[in-house]
């Protein structure tokens, strides 16, 4: 078996069946695509190993079901699944991900009664948000004019597939020219990035936003290497102006890892330059991730 580099043919998991790429299909009348009316979840391996996967997986399930989403499989069946595709596709570190939508009812309207859900799951040669000049640097990030839709209208422990208030947040960063843009809520409070959770270092300790955002596998793996290393985590609300007056700032996800924000608004923010505990933060991480200690193996 040749593994690591991937399969030439790839190979992915849909309606029931796994199948070549070129050969997926889901129906025009799925609600997914004609309401963005789904959920998923995105895993990642290293080494063979899928880290964390039954956070990923009950997070899924946890998402299905406040959606009233019926999931084709158990969780048993959900965790095989993605084995499966990773085995198919000869990979050892890859990138994973995992969408269950409402599927396909009587007539395509909007109605959510009367649908067959469908599951779909994919993995792929590992990708990275980052590259390493940006783990070197860090990157320069804006506060959005726009808001995070509040878990008021959208629950966002709900980790769905209707991203449109994160995507034009981050249209609108890049547009002037930053990496990225950083989420308040409507009350003026730092919320998340578009795809990350947020982390502000002052004085030695942490303190992270509890509210309006989803509740990251990364975010929640920073907190506990932070308790072994005797760093101290609150969750807080935060503002601008605590992000501007940072030691440090970083954000944190599963396709990004852990990385530095440099400057917020043109202030830079502690010495320009990704501070201690960021980096020791992204060290203890990536050593987790290759130690495989809570990881689930997929070549048995």
């Amino acid at each position: 078996m040749n593994i690591g580099t991937g399969s030439s043919e790839r190979q992915v998991y849909v309606g029931g069946e796994y199948v070549p790429e070129n050969e997926a299909r889901i129906s025009v009348f799925d609600h997914v695509v004609l309401y963005g009316d789904a959920v998923f979840d995105t895993a990642c391996a290293w080494g063979g190993k899928v880290f964390k996967l039954d956070e990923h997986v009950d997070r899924l399930f946890e998402s299905a079901h406040a959606l009233k989403i019926e999931i084709p499989l158990d969780k048993e069946g959900v965790r095989e699944v993605v084995l499966e595709v990773m085995r198919r596709n000869k990979l050892e570190n890859a990138y994973i991900k995992i969408l269950v939508t409402r599927g396909v009812g009587r007539m395509p309207l909007m109605s959510p009664y009367n649908c067959t859900p469908n599951l779909i799951a994919f993995a792929i040669p590992y990708i990275s948000l980052i590259d390493d000049g940006v783990q070197q640097e860090g990157i320069r990030a804006g506060i959005s004019s726009m808001r995070r839709i509040p878990s008021e209208c959208l629950d966002s422990k709900i980790k769905c597939t209707n991203y449109l208030n994160h995507i034009l947040m981050r249209m609108e960063a890049n547009e002037a020219g930053l990496d990225e843009a950083i989420e308040l809520d409507i009350h003026g409070y730092v919320a998340e990035a578009p795809g990350y959770n947020i982390f502000v270092a002052k004085h030695g300790i942490l303190y992270t936003p509890g509210e309006n955002i989803l509740v990251g596998v990364t975010r929640q793996t920073v907190m506990e290497l932070a308790a072994t290393e005797g760093i101290k985590t609150e969750v807080s609300k935060l503002t601008a102006f605590d992000l501007y007056n940072a030691d440090e700032v970083f954000l944190t996800s599963t396709a990004g890892g852990i990385f530095a924000v440099r400057e917020v608004d043109g202030r830079a923010i502690g010495n320009g330059k990704p501070g201690p505990i960021t980096q020791m933060m992204n060290q203890k991480y990536m050593e987790l991730l290759k130690s495989g200690e809570q990881s689930t193996a997929v070549y048995a």
